[in-house]
């Protein structure tokens, strides 16, 4: 197979450009790079600046992060078909992954004048990868979780450790308060729960059946994934900032938005809600019981737990 059939048929593959008119495709393949490159090679690094959109040609290529201890996340593993390096090219923050070729891998490379030209031309594919990299912003929300949960390991207190323990941080806690000005507040002060409007269930899902209402989760990433309500938005707070630009930004601030996803240890809805208010939604409710009151009701939910897929 030819250089340019072997580009022709990367752009064909692409979930993303195989959506492109033909003849638009065939003329970015006479316009793009072709790099060959051998296992190992570091094709970009965390922190690096963004100005080049990568498509999976042929090969393997691993998506990882690494922390200051050098510590090492895999994200994931491309290939053929699946392309990357596009969210630095649409934030303009640089790079927040490594990528490394695993085997030999052949890559076509836009760069960032090709790519902006492209979304210009064609702004669809903007909102392909917006969705793209929530899915990913999601994913890697759910994998650095359980990464913590698996190196964090809570060593073995006695009943008699927990009252010292409360003892003494509230003294210490009472003694700086009472040295500073500015203080630390000893218990953690939430938004006032009824000066947010609930509504039921049942309403809720009149409002989701005439268009008049988005419904959001506020739950933790794999909480989402495990079940939702169906057709839910997910906003988890640890990602609030990016993905309320990729998914709720451009709403009418009007328009009616419900959360739920609160639990008996974490108000994740009444945070979310109290966060939307800041960013001037006017009609913001709390959806009363959460998602165990919708499905009592018999409304759609769905997820990775068994009959909910």
């Amino acid at each position: 197979m030819s250089d340019k059939e072997s580009r022709k048929n990367g752009f064909s593959d692409s979930s993303i450009f195989g959506a492109l008119p033909q003849e638009k495709r065939d003329e970015i393949t006479q316009a793009v790079e072709t790099r060959l490159v051998a296992p190992g090679t570091i094709i970009f690094r965390q922190g690096d600046p963004g100005d080049s959109f990568y498509i999976v040609n042929s090969g393997k290529i691993r998506v990882f992060r690494r922390d200051k201890e050098g510590m090492e996340t895999d994200l994931s593993i491309l290939g053929p078909g699946d392309c990357f390096g596009e969210m630095s090219l649409l934030t303009g923050e640089p790079r927040s992954a490594n990528v490394e070729a695993v085997e030999e891998s052949r890559l076509m490379v836009l760069s960032k004048e090709q790519f902006d030209r492209i979304l210009k031309d064609y702004p669809d594919l903007s909102l392909a990868f917006v969705k793209q990299m929530s899915r990913w912003l999601l994913r890697d929300e759910k994998l650095i979780e359980v990464e913590a949960q698996q190196a964090y390991r809570a060593p073995r207190l006695a009943w008699f450790d927990f009252p010292l323990l409360i003892g003494v941080s509230l003294v210490l806690a009472i003694v700086f308060n009472q040295s500073n000005p500015n203080g630390i507040p000893l218990f953690p002060k939430f938004p006032d729960r009824k000066s947010i409007p609930a509504v039921s269930p049942t309403a809720a899902m009149e409002e989701l059946k005439r268009g008049e209402s988005i419904i959001v989760d506020a739950g933790p990433a794999n909480f989402y994934e495990q079940k939702h309500i169906k057709g839910s938005v997910s906003l988890p707070l640890s990602v609030f900032d990016i993905l309320y630009m990729m998914t709720l930004a451009g709403e009418d601030k009007g328009k009616k938005i419900v959360v739920y996803g609160g639990t008996i240890s974490k108000p994740y809805d009444l945070e979310l809600a109290d966060k939307l208010i800041l960013r001037g939604h006017k009609n913001v409710s709390i959806m009363e019981g959460g998602l165990s009151a919708w499905e009592e009701k018999g409304y759609p939910v769905e997820g990775q737990e068994k009959g909910h897929k």
